[in-house]
């Protein structure tokens, strides 16, 4: 008689109870989580650990801190309301204190981490309530407003100004604004440093035209500007101001008088789209450009030379540097005794800072200036330079320094792009050059090929690392991006920049027509190469627009809007045929 619980004609091995389970115990474990045949799995489990431990190691730390720290920052920007800032303070203050603390326990990268998310939450706290200001909540008209002149822009219609506000009159009640940015027809803005009173119909700042995309009241707020609108009436300019307005708006003048100077010369030598691209190039005004060209350098994937970042704080620093090294380089006696390497760097980082100052000290003209400062310093004191220490550095001054770079694109591309150039250069380029010096690779080097190798593989990598945050900001993709950057590229390092620094050299003599002109001939070719690959079929890549989830309902200091409020987005235009970006874009304006 068979016993409970078994089943006959079975052996012992295969002795199964009713309660029991499929398939058996020992092949589950055998298995795990795997899928069946899945043999892999156990090494690439151990490989994973490995890479933990090693990113987790001596001296691999310190480039997932700036990670972490714009966790923080993403937490900050995803609240609901505003946090309290003195909780957070606290709360950073004590988790950095518990990875000090826990340096010498196994605990340590994952307390640093843990620290470093809560030191950048409480930075972009703290820089909210620091740039505290009114901003407006519903439209004003007839309102009566005198300051100082801040910023001027010179665009392509119409011309923009920034007015720190000292005395403001409306019908409507007791608003106090401290900057507004006005509109006023071409030509007619005044001087930079100027006192005027004026009237002027203003609006709140935009808000987000669909959910996820650019929000100009969040920029605008973080640069003080509480109102936009367009200014009604005569601008009256007030000869004695109530005061003189301080060192920093005498500097401002100063600098805008300087520009104004670079581009009155430019303007004796070129003309149309060569003088606005120089002028774009050298002083940070891109406004003048022509809407065919403009719209080619974006198809082509060449748009990002008329924005001032790294590249060009790169070439000025690199320009600099290579030439002053050689100039010393021609006396022995210095060459011998002195650091002329060392010397040739703090050149270069004087060079930056002032196209820094010239080109206006934007918020990505100042991230590159810091990415570059760290190179050039790394060099004076003996470090190596290109390393991802150097990047995470760079990226840990500029969170701090401005944390609502985070969400803007222009962070986002720029530091996609350089750490994988960075990675290229550590990585990449070592074990594709590593052969002996008879080998073809050798052979072909003679001939440019490593050069041109590097810049195809340099653009290529850009490229890729910049596409995902291109389509999510500006809904394009550039295919041809590397053909357009090949076959330009080399004539705006070689060509364009290099004359452009000469000319500014040059000007207190008199002699910088030449250069203008050579700069004007670089230019040329940079715009026959955009019109050529913006004419490629498929050169107009075009994305849909997603975002990053459902939209909600936020309390910010930079969302007033009143919902409802149909007067506010009266004036907005919204073209149908246009990308969000675009509408976006021409809505500002």
């Amino acid at each position: 008689m068979a016993e409970p619980g078994r089943v006959p004609g079975r052996t012992q091995g295969h002795r199964q109870g009713y309660a029991g389970t499929w398939p058996p115990r020992e092949a589950a474990r055998a298995g795990g989580i795997a899928p069946s045949g899945f043999t892999a799995w156990p090494s690439l489990l151990a490989k994973l650990r490995e890479w933990v431990r090693a990113e987790a190691g001596a001296g691999r730390l310190l480039p997932w801190v700036p990670v972490a720290f714009g966790a923080g920052i993403a937490f900050y920007f995803a609240a609901d309301h505003e946090p309290a800032t003195s909780v957070t303070a606290v709360a950073a203050i004590g988790f950095c204190a518990a990875a000090f603390l826990l340096r010498r326990q196994k605990v340590f990268p994952i307390a640093v981490m843990i620290a470093a998310m809560a030191a950048g939450f409480a930075v972009a706290t703290s820089k909210t309530a620091r740039v505290a200001h009114g901003v407006l909540a519903r439209p004003m008209y007839s309102v009566s407003l005198s300051g100082f002149v801040e910023t001027r822009d010179i665009r392509e219609r119409t011309d923009r100004f920034v007015l720190r506000v000292a005395q403001m009159e409306s019908p409507r009640g007791q608003t106090k604004l401290e900057r507004v940015r006005l509109s006023v027809r071409k030509g007619a803005a005044p001087a930079v440093g100027s006192f005027v009173e004026l009237k002027a119909r203003l609006q709140p700042p935009l808000a987000p035209l669909r959910p996820g995309s650019y929000d100009f009241g969040r920029d605008m707020y973080f640069a003080g500007i509480g109102a936009s609108g367009f200014v009604t009436g005569v601008i009256k300019a007030v000869e004695q101001p109530p005061d003189s307005g301080g060192l920093v708006l005498r500097y401002a003048a100063f600098m805008q008088g300087l520009r104004d100077a670079i581009d009155a010369r430019i303007r004796m030598t070129l003309d149309a789209d060569q003088r606005a691209i120089a002028t774009a190039l050298l002083t940070g005004r891109r406004d003048a450009i022509t809407t065919p060209v403009n719209d080619a350098m974006f198809i082509s994937g060449l748009g990002h030379v008329l924005s001032i970042s790294g590249y060009h704080m790169a070439v000025v620093a690199g320009v600099v540097f290579f030439a002053v090294r050689a100039l010393l380089a021609l006396i022995p006696a210095l060459t011998v005794s002195f650091p002329i390497k060392k010397w040739s760097a703090a050149a270069a980082f004087a060079a930056a800072a002032f196209y820094l100052l010239l080109s206006g000290a934007e918020v990505a003209t100042q991230r590159s200036f810091f990415m570059t400062a760290v190179v050039l310093i790394a060099v004076m004191v003996d470090r190596r330079a290109v390393t991802f220490r150097t990047l995470a550095v760079a990226a840990m001054i500029v969170l701090t320094i401005a944390p609502e770079a985070l969400v803007h694109p222009s962070f986002q591309m720029s530091f996609a792009a350089t750490l994988g150039l960075v990675a290229l250069v550590q990585i990449g380029m070592p074990r594709l050059f590593a052969s002996p010096d008879d080998s073809t690779t050798a052979r072909v080097a003679l001939w440019g090929g490593r050069e041109i190798m590097t810049l195809a593989l340099a653009s290529l990598v850009a490229g890729l690392a910049t596409t995902p945050y291109a389509a999510f900001h500006f809904h394009r993709v550039t295919p041809y991006g590397v053909v357009a950057n090949l076959a330009a590229m080399p004539v705006v390092s070689a060509v364009v920049m290099p004359a452009g620094l000469l000319g500014l050299l040059a000007m207190p003599f008199g002699l910088d027509g030449v250069f203008w002109r050579i700069m004007g001939a670089g230019i040329d070719w940079m715009i026959v190469v955009t019109q050529w690959v913006a004419a490629f079929p498929g050169a107009i890549g075009r994305m849909a627009a997603f975002g990053i989830g459902p939209p909600k309902g936020v309390d910010r200091p930079w969302s007033p809007a009143v919902p409802g409020d149909s007067e506010a987005e009266s004036n907005i235009a919204r073209p149908v045929d246009a990308t969000p970006a675009e509408a976006d874009q021409q809505a500002e304006e």
